[in-house]
């Protein structure tokens, strides 16, 4: 089935083959209506000077004065045609080149917004489907303590995880709109603690090794860092393999930055997707990643918040297996 965009584009492509031939036959047309004007007028000019008794033999013809002239205005001609039409067909190339790209720039940000779509309609659905089953379990039924202490969890878990959604999607709104932070001096050591103490409630059994060195101060929006490190570790909880989940945090200082490093022993990113991870609505195209969980937002809100921060973020591969997040941020 055709669809409606694939319609007018291929409609758009068959006018532009249409007016390239036209302009192609118009273009040859001239130039031999060019080429025959001059072979007239050259005749002319030859018949007068014949009648004139000027006119010896074609060479001495071909070297007169008035010939050159003439030639020389027809050349000029030929040329100005055949500059006119490379200079057309070449508006017209780099036109249909950069029609095509914004066309499939348009598709792949309509299939994103699609993926994200079905997404986050899954994304939303399934913790309030948990949430009212519990609710309904609570109303009908009588539970010991165990019972609605296991439920409550389970509750409070599917309402953290829609926390967690909204405050991606209000941030992802923010950092459209002219997003603006204050900066003021934190420890990130304490920032860190209290992230992996909210992940280890939600994933008891993830393992996340952080053993600081010293103090490290940068220039933060806590509230701002703490959705990057949320991000960032569940993403390397959602890609990791095994049943147990490992991931090294660490903090490294330099001259001017702090890196704040999240490692993973997941399936890693391919070198051609690094730039793209960071795209609005984009997940990596593999059947892995098509597997799990996500909206596409995570990495696109840590990038647009670590460059608000005026910080860097980079990925690296890790060695034997799995990725590695670099933020770089203003230490104090």
């Amino acid at each position: 089935m055709i669809t409606a965009g694939r319609k007018i584009r291929l409609l758009t492509i068959f006018i532009i083959a249409y007016l390239l031939m036209a302009f192609a036959w118009w273009s040859v047309l001239l130039y031999t209506k060019n080429k025959d004007a001059f072979e007239a007028k050259a005749e002319l000019l030859r018949i007068g000077m014949v009648a004139e008794g000027i006119y010896q033999n074609e060479t001495n013809f071909q070297q007169s004065a008035a010939y050159q002239e003439l030639n020389q205005k027809y050349t000029r001609q030929e040329w100005m045609i055949l500059g006119e039409a490379s200079l057309f067909i070449l508006s017209l190339v780099i036109g249909i080149w950069l029609m095509n790209r914004g066309f499939v720039k348009e598709i792949d940000v309509a299939r994103q917004q699609r993926n994200f779509l079905l997404s986050i309609t899954h994304e939303l659905k399934s913790p309030i489907a948990g949430i009212k089953l519990v609710l309904e379990t609570f109303k009908k039924r009588a539970l010991n303590e165990d019972q609605t202490r296991q439920l409550t969890h389970n509750a409070l878990q599917d309402t953290e995880r829609l926390n967690t959604l909204v405050n991606n999607l209000l941030m992802a709104a923010r950092i459209e709109d002219a997003y603006e932070i204050s900066l003021e001096p934190h420890n990130l050591n304490e920032l860190v603690e209290q992230v992996i103490s909210e992940i280890r409630q939600r994933n008891p059994a993830v393992e996340i090794n952080f053993k600081p060195e010293k103090d490290y101060l940068a220039f933060i929006e806590v509230g701002a860092i703490h959705i990057v490190l949320i991000n960032l570790l569940e993403n390397a909880i959602k890609y990791s393999q095994g049943e147990i989940k490992n991931i090294e945090i660490s903090l490294q200082q330099n001259d001017q930055f702090i890196d704040l490093c999240v490692s993973d022993h997941g399936i890693g990113i391919p070198d051609n997707e690094k730039e793209n991870v960071f795209m609005k609505f984009y997940r990596v195209g593999s059947e892995d990643t098509r597997s799990t969980k996500g909206t596409g937002l995570g990495l696109y809100i840590v990038k647009g918040i670590v460059e608000a921060h005026k910080g860097k973020i980079k990925i690296e591969d890790r060695i034997p297996n799995g990725s590695r997040f670099v933020v770089s941020l203003l230490k104090v």
